[in-house]
């Protein structure tokens, strides 16, 4: 039995150590598919709660994982486990047979599973969990409690700070297809041996009153008493999608100029807001202060929103705004603002607010 007990703490504790630090190390992940979960389960209210929910969870599992290992504080560890087993088993088995949300996300970024494929994993990770807590009374207590219990504060200070870190210069591992050395347009190409997706059709004709649908092979092509009402489309399989599938940059004016820029022979740098109303103004002012830096000195620079065009109108500064899908710029970089210099289409460097370079940096770039 202690053996069981033994290879059960080792395997929670590493998935649940893997598990919290993945997250931790892109918090805005995390926050993100809180977002998405709320707004699939009507629940926007709570949107507000996403970023120190994800940091609660993520430092939860590490702690947890941390306990088992080293058996300080390990009833605890156990205890915290099996909340959240209870809370996330079920919840996933939902998931699974509603799909609101294609990727659970309980490893961030780095390993994506469908959502039968982590219910399954919870069912399997439950085993473990049962056998610790029904054997938790037989564990010995450790003495210094109060030791113990300052270690585990020191851990939680230093994660929770791990987590801000990241939120401030950017994951320290980047799990996205935007990494730094990616060559975009290569990223975005679909091989000629690969799957596309399967559909299957119908198609829905009315005849006296009554409706019924019929497939691509039976359908009422030379019967004129029946009337065409609508089409629909299923998924039958997921064919192969490229790494980089969403990346398009288009002006205020609807001109595409995605290739233009992927293609520039010298350096480009993007200065990318999802929502420019969201940002902090003295942020976006020294954005602004580096755009123009860069224009005089015969650097491309461009800024890439999802914001409205009326608030794109309030922004009078000569500067290049395009216009590019809120999601994809979540995931070219985890900031608000954040930058990205490319050299004809290979992301060269990519930074947060916080950490881009003075502006003279750029134009001593080697030619």
């Amino acid at each position: 039995m202690n053996l069981v007990r033994l290879v059960s703490r080792i395997i929670l504790g590493l998935a649940f150590i893997f598990s919290g630090t993945v997250k931790a190390i892109d918090p805005l992940g995390s926050t993100y598919k809180f977002q998405d979960y709320f707004q699939a389960f009507q629940m926007g209210f709570l949107q507000d709660f996403s970023l120190p929910l994800a940091i609660l969870l993520c430092t939860a599992e590490f702690i947890a994982g941390f306990s088992l290992l080293t058996g300080i504080r390990q009833k605890t560890g156990i205890w915290i486990i099996m909340i959240l087993m209870s809370i996330f088993t079920p919840l996933t088995l939902v998931l699974a047979l509603t799909n609101p949300v294609s990727d659970c996300g309980c490893f961030g970024d780095a390993i994506h599973l469908t959502n039968w494929q982590t219910f399954g994993k919870n069912i399997i990770l439950l085993i473990p969990a049962v056998i610790l807590f029904i054997s938790r009374n037989s564990l010995e207590t450790g003495r210094r409690v109060i030791s113990e219990w300052l270690i585990i504060s020191l851990f939680v200070l230093c994660f929770v700070a791990f987590n801000f870190y990241n939120l401030k210069y950017l994951p320290v591992l980047d799990f996205l297809p935007y990494k730094t050395g990616t060559y975009i347009p290569e990223k975005m190409v679909i091989p000629d041996n690969v799957s596309s997706d399967e559909y299957k059709t119908t198609f829905i004709y009315k005849k006296n009153g009554v409706e019924k649908e019929f497939t691509v092979e039976n359908y009422p092509a030379d019967d004129t008493t029946w009337k065409f009402v609508d089409q629909k489309s299923v998924l039958l399989k997921k064919g192969y999608e490229p790494p980089i599938h969403d990346f398009s940059i288009t002006t205020i004016n609807d001109e595409d100029i995605t290739q233009e820029v992927l293609n520039h022979p010298g350096y480009t740098i993007l200065m990318i807001s999802k929502k420019l109303e969201d940002a902090d103004k003295e942020k976006l002012l020294k954005g602004f202060e580096l755009g123009h830096y860069c224009t005089r000195n015969q650097i491309d620079f461009y800024i890439l929103t999802a914001s409205a065009s009326d608030e794109l109108s309030s922004f009078n500064n000569e500067l290049q705004f395009c216009l590019a899908d809120e999601t994809t710029l979540k995931t070219i970089v985890r900031a608000n603002p954040g930058y990205v210099l490319l050299e004809k289409g290979t992301i060269m460097g990519k930074w947060s607010w916080s950490n881009v370079p003075e502006k003279e940096w750029f134009t001593n770039l080697p030619l």
